[in-house]
């Protein structure tokens, strides 16, 4: 394995200094630190990140191979700077058993790009009816810890309250898609004076919150952990503060898109920027972003949905919601103000807990495994979809100019990306 010596980088928010990668580790941090022999970058004027980790990213595969591959969202990770996503289940056939999952898990050790922790169905089939082989899957080559039928609410609060005693054996977390589907039938974006100007059927906010308060309720009754994926209006935020401040142990995450574009984008009628939870209006956005400044929402996550050209390039109506998010997350966070250390704290350090990603979420020190990412914070780049390395290219930022770059990445040592481009 190559030995690297990374000179001049500041570690997050810190001074600068030196970093000596050899087997898989930081070896040494400080300018004292020399490796005879290393691989010398220079890293004047970059950030030193502890890898990126996502909680919530759909690779597709297997089934949907068109749209993406393990093998290509892993390579998108990289780019984004990213060094563990957890796969989410909605695959076909769904990832629902020990099998599937563990074919998802080698799938990602061969591509070597990124560590890709598989997502495990709560319930057979995301149906809803009954729970899916939760143990076996947590016993699995794969260790599957997060349970989601995200796509799919568990609406069914007898089986919600199942699942999370169910999973407390193991300390695992279920993952809600928080939306009572009885609020939600036909609606195509958020509720509100733009849908009702557009005539397109409203998604009401008291359907995710309702589900929010429920769930807080059930893991509180039950002592189990709580995860509630993509927060999207101020008032699940003011429920996750009451559950928080209850003790209940549940925990949040926000997407890179929720943070910044507003549901004002669907006036284009552009299908890619239908999404589930649908885009809200202004005020929900800086309630989201005051949320996770605070801490009351735990992280950023992609939701990284990639989808083939027909099922998006359609009617607004008919098109499948979901956004790409893996290679452009960092930016858009670090756009809407948020600080090197609050970046690593918020894609990093916190998802890696919430996931057991032990290996990951470190800062660079002597003898932590060498998961790190430079980021070039002066860069500017515009957003070219297709330049992406995804197989899809349903991106919202096409064409918009991004503050910050990812200059490379290492998983456990290896590069996976050097000079903002793609080793292999």
């Amino acid at each position: 394995m190559t030995t690297y010596l990374i000179k001049g980088a500041a570690i997050v928010d810190g001074s600068a200094t030196d970093l000596l990668i050899r087997d898989g580790v930081v070896a040494a941090v400080g300018r004292d630190a020399t490796g005879r022999g290393a691989e010398v970058i220079d890293a004047d004027g970059l950030v030193a990140l502890p890898g990126l980790v996502d909680l919530h990213t759909h690779l597709r595969e297997p089934g949907r191979e068109d749209a993406e591959t393990v093998e290509s969202g892993s390579r998108a990770a990289a780019l984004g700077g990213y060094t563990a996503v957890c796969a989410m289940a909605n695959t076909d056939p769904v990832a629902d058993t020990a099998g599937v999952v563990e074919q998802v898990y080698r799938l990602g050790r061969a591509a070597g790009l990124v560590d890709v922790q598989p997502i495990g169905a709560v319930t057979v089939g995301l149906a809803g009816e009954r729970l899916a082989e939760l143990g076996a899957m947590a016993t699995s080559a794969a260790r599957v810890r997060i349970f989601s039928d995200d796509g799919h609410c568990v609406a069914d609060p007898r089986l919600m309250r199942r699942a999370l005693e169910y999973v407390k054996a193991f300390d695992g977390i279920v993952a809600q898609h928080a939306e009572e589907p009885r609020l939600t039938v036909g609606a195509q974006m958020h509720e509100g004076d733009v849908s009702a100007r557009l005539g397109l059927t409203g998604w009401p906010a008291v359907a995710e919150e309702a589900i929010i308060a429920r769930d807080a309720l059930l893991a509180e009754h039950v002592g189990s952990r709580l995860h509630i994926c993509h927060v999207s209006t101020a008032g699940s935020v003011e429920i996750l503060r009451w559950a928080k401040q209850r003790g209940i142990r549940v925990t949040a995450e926000v997407t890179p898109h929720h943070l910044l574009l507003t549901d004002t984008r669907a006036e284009s009628y552009d299908p890619v920027f239908k999404v589930n939870p649908p885009l809200r209006p202004s005020a929900d956005v800086a309630a989201l972003r005051a949320a996770l400044a605070e801490g009351v929402i735990d992280v950023v996550a992609t939701d990284h949905a990639p989808h083939a050209v027909e099922d998006k390039e359609c009617e607004w109506g008919y098109a499948r919601p979901g956004m790409l998010g893996l290679e452009t997350a960092l930016s858009v966070v670090r756009s809407v103000g948020l600080s090197w250390d609050a970046i690593a704290t918020r894609l990093s350090r916190v998802p890696a807990r919430i996931g057991g990603l032990t290996e990951h979420g470190q800062d660079p020190a002597p003898g932590v495994p060498a998961n790190l990412t430079l980021v070039d914070p002066a860069a500017t780049w515009t957003v070219d979809p297709a330049a992406l390395a995804s197989r899809s290219r349903n991106t919202p930022y096409a064409g918009m100019t991004l503050p910050a770059r990812v200059v490379a990445t290492f998983l456990r040592g290896s590069p996976t990306v050097l000079d903002g481009k793609a080793v292999r």
